[in-house]
């Protein structure tokens, strides 16, 4: 199934400020189209900012993000598995579903062909039989395929992944890469925040790398170089020193 192809989405100049220190600094860039990339940089390089900044839930503090013809519901984005409370008792069906809100508002009845998309993004990730548990039952790595499979049912453009596969076992992390080199192939954009070099070298034909600043953004092979590595590690530690404030060195970034 070939999704649209979407917009462009351009940063231009983009600050984001945290706690009044710059998170993110004068980065600017164009995410083409139909691209695959990683956002890589050391802990504290504003990676996650970022994509919050792309996806459009923060604002920058100057600069802009240009979006182009791309509606909110068009661009999908999965947190970092830490930061959803899955206390809430809404089972795994009803959370995939809300993917399909785009199609039929919020109150809108679901009906057998949704339930069918349900099912259907269910077995993509390998959760059959799943659909009825709570999802305060699953593990980490069953509640990332559950995530994967709601962006499945949204058919968004944009799929936004803040470090999808940390902490997932092998086969779960080999089984997700796999859906979206898929997504890619469909056309849509895909942008994730990932730590591990070797694995964005296998994986991602594009990267942006950053240190609160941009340290080098294009071809994976252009980008991840012992000189660009080595300076993106110095950049942060010039930050860290002139932050000189000990909240900011645990803030992930």
């Amino acid at each position: 199934m070939n999704a649209v192809r979407p917009s462009a989405i351009t940063l231009e100049n983009v600050i984001v400020t945290y706690r009044r220190l710059p998170a993110v600094h004068h980065v600017s860039g164009t995410f083409a189209p139909g691209t695959l990339t990683a956002i890589a940089g050391p802990n504290g390089a504003g990676k996650s900012t970022l994509l919050k900044t792309t996806a459009g839930l923060l604002k920058p503090s100057e600069g802009r993000v240009l979006r182009g013809a791309l509606k909110p519901s068009d661009i999908a984005y999965l947190p970092q598995l830490p930061e959803i409370d899955r206390t809430f008792p809404i089972s795994v069906a009803e959370t995939v579903m809300l993917g399909a809100w785009k199609r039929a508002g919020a109150f809108g009845e679901m009906g057998a062909a949704e339930e069918q998309r349900v099912q259907e993004a269910l077995a993509c990730v390998n959760l059959v039989g799943y659909a009825r548990a709570p999802i305060a039952a699953l593990s980490a790595g069953q509640w990332q395929r559950v995530l994967f499979a709601r962006a499945i049912v949204q058919e968004a453009s944009v799929v936004l992944l803040d470090e999808p596969f940390a902490g997932l076992d092998e086969d779960t992390q080999s089984h997700l890469i796999s859906l979206v080199h898929e997504w890619h192939e469909n056309g849509r954009t895909v942008i994730a925040v990932l730590h591990e070099t070797d694995f964005i070298r296998r994986h991602f034909p594009q990267t942006l790398l950053i240190a609160r600043e941009l340290i080098a953004w294009g071809p994976t092979v252009d980008v991840l170089t012992p000189d660009n590595l080595a300076r993106a590690r110095t950049t942060i530690a010039k930050w860290a020193r002139s932050e000189d404030m000990p909240e900011h060195q645990h803030h992930h970034g």
